[in-house]
């Protein structure tokens, strides 16, 4: 039995949430030395609880903290191939606890403005409270934004169509691409081609005819939530906007599997998106 099957067999039973727990806490009791190490050398630094700090990441602050900044700016190298960033919106869509978009304001500077959006309440609650000089936003699960037509000048949304249905996908796609300006672009990452060893058989047979694949039986946007996005599904899913990057970074011996990258591009015709 794979890791795929195992995957879907705890999601029938309903013990994946329970398994979920038990990795948090084999990872707070694991990580507990360094993590006070860090906090001794670093008082200065704030960090959020630390079950907000697994869902979005892993419970190691210096690695919570530290690689965010150079994830911060691998993000930036991709967007200035595509964009000048200066006196322009960004939103973080899927934000957690503000893991990267916290660093943007240091990295960019330049007159922009920092959004953050995330279903989470207890998430949004604590960025706003500890965060300063990025705007925050609670959102629910249903795609809808409290921003303004044309409103933002670069979206990004890192590791979150993973966590949405085949319907959730259109729908926050549509929604996003509202609230983007004509000529402004979106970054996206999903599980691509490197996830195929993690599928099932019949997974696998479904992906290859470019089919999304999911596995549910979770709450949906939640981190156990998981779907497996094909070129084709994605290629469609972008059918009326300029796609300006595909990669598929290849992977490195220690490190977890790298998602797909997508960049897209709002036409600069097309003002909103009723579809």
């Amino acid at each position: 039995m794979n890791k795929g099957q195992i995957s879907n067999l705890l999601r029938q039973c309903g013990l994946l949430n329970f398994t979920d727990w038990i990795r948090y806490y084999l990872q707070k009791f694991k990580n507990r030395s360094v993590n006070r190490k860090f906090k001794k050398n670093n008082p200065d630094v704030v960090l959020p609880p630390d079950y907000l700090i697994y869902e979005s990441f892993q419970l190691n602050y210096s690695k919570y903290y530290t690689e965010s900044i150079g994830t911060a700016q691998w993000l930036v190298d991709y967007f200035s191939k595509h964009i000048e960033l200066k006196n322009k919106k960004i939103l973080d869509w899927g934000c957690g606890p503000g893991r990267v978009v916290r660093h943007l304001p240091s990295i960019i500077g330049n007159e922009c403005k920092y959004y953050g959006t995330d279903y989470n309440n207890k998430t949004i609650d604590w960025c706003t409270k500890s965060l300063s000089g990025i705007i925050f936003n609670r959102n629910i699960l249903e795609a809808k934004l409290p921003y303004p037509d044309n409103f933002f000048d670069v979206i990004y949304g890192i590791s979150i169509f993973i966590h949405l249905s085949e319907q959730m996908h259109y729908d926050w796609f549509n929604e996003i691409h509202r609230i983007l300006k004509p000529d402004g672009i979106i970054f996206l990452t999903t599980q691509g081609n490197n996830f195929r060893v993690k599928m099932t058989r019949k997974e696998l047979a479904n992906y290859s005819k470019g089919k999304l694949v999911v596995r549910g039986n979770v709450k949906e946007g939640h981190r156990n939530y998981s779907a497996f996005q094909p070129e084709g599904f994605m290629k469609n899913l972008f059918q009326n906007v300029q796609i300006l990057e595909h990669d598929e970074p290849k992977p490195e011996a220690g490190k977890g599997l790298p998602q797909d990258i997508w960049i897209i591009r709002k036409n600069a015709n097309q003002t909103t998106d009723k579809n």
